[in-house]
């Protein structure tokens, strides 16, 4: 039986944890392709790889360019009808990837299916995303058979609809990737669906460490220019504009929370990086296609 799906796999530095995740991809029940893009790796990551007997194909970037940017580098190198995103610290149950192709396959309308992805105790981390009424994006733990958008750490896409919408957004580098496709998708028309028996186990924070510096910046930044390429109008500017008030008046608050997304330094940061991209944000706004307007989609959406 032929594949159906190219799996890529983005790693950094991962010597101590893709190893379970090349396991259980070499256990899949479903036949596919692999592509392991290996961010710049200096850990003995590129060894072990190459090492491995999981049949892969291995491209190495030259130089470390985020999870968006490993999942772009490799997008034009997929011909499969279904390409999957699988983090480097997440292994997959045996059935997952046949799961994620059978529901795509029964419903096609959805551009996207998301998995169940458990952390390493059990608990549930997330079974989609939700976008939250100021324009966030939220792990959902309990939904529907519809959800806003699938969460990237584990989830098949139809490659042809996500060239269609535009591709990976590379200059995201980490995070939001995920959410801001799945909003494309959906201007496109599309649908996102989250797919219970598609369970994967994650290690989550292996590769970075939520709550850090970098995490807030990449965070705070790609949710911004996520609306600012995505959103109506309105919502883009005005949290743009809220983001700008909040950090202007950080130095007369008396009670400031204690996290990093609130230090006037990186805030300011990620103002000038925004701004700077503005231009361009703009043009790529211009460039999304539209089916269902970004109005529609916020009213069916933002606040679920």
């Amino acid at each position: 039986m032929s594949a159906v799906s190219t799996v890529v796999v983005v790693t950094w530095r991962g010597r101590d944890h893709i190893t379970a995740c090349l396991d259980a991809l070499r256990a899949q029940k479903s036949p596919h392709r692999t592509i392991i893009v290996d961010n710049a790796s200096d850990d003995g990551t590129a060894e072990l790889i190459s090492a491995h007997p999981g049949g892969h194909e291995v491209v190495r970037l030259p130089r470390n360019r985020g999870y968006a940017g490993g999942l772009a580098a490799v997008l034009d190198r997929v011909d499969t009808p279904y390409v999957a995103w699988l983090n480097d610290d997440a292994a997959p149950h045996p059935s997952w990837l046949a799961e994620l192709e059978s529901a795509l396959e029964a419903d096609r309308d959805a551009a996207a299916a998301t998995s169940s992805i458990l952390l390493t105790d059990g608990s549930t981390q997330s079974v989609g995303v939700a976008l939250t009424a100021d324009g966030h994006g939220r792990d959902v733990v309990l939904a529907g058979r519809e959800v806003f958008g699938f969460c990237g750490g584990a989830a098949l896409l139809r490659t042809a609809e996500l060239k269609a919408a535009g591709g990976v957004p590379a200059s995201f580098f980490c995070y939001y990737e995920d959410t801001d496709t799945a909003w494309r998708l959906r201007l496109a028309g599309h649908r996102v669906i989250s797919v219970g028996p598609a369970r994967v186990r994650h290690k989550h924070g292996a590769t970075t460490r939520p709550g850090s510096v970098l995490f807030h910046r990449w965070n705070e930044r790609n949710r911004l220019l996520m609306l600012l390429r995505c959103a109506p109008a309105g919502v883009a500017f005005g949290q743009l504009a809220r983001f700008l008030a909040i950090t202007a008046l950080l130095p007369l608050r008396k009670n400031v929370p204690d996290a990093a997304n609130f230090r006037l330094g990186l805030r300011a940061r990620v103002l000038g990086e925004v701004l700077l991209r503005l231009p361009v944000t703009l043009v790529q706004r211009l460039r999304i296609r539209v089916k269902t307007s970004r109005k529609q989609v916020w009213r069916d959406w933002a606040g679920r």
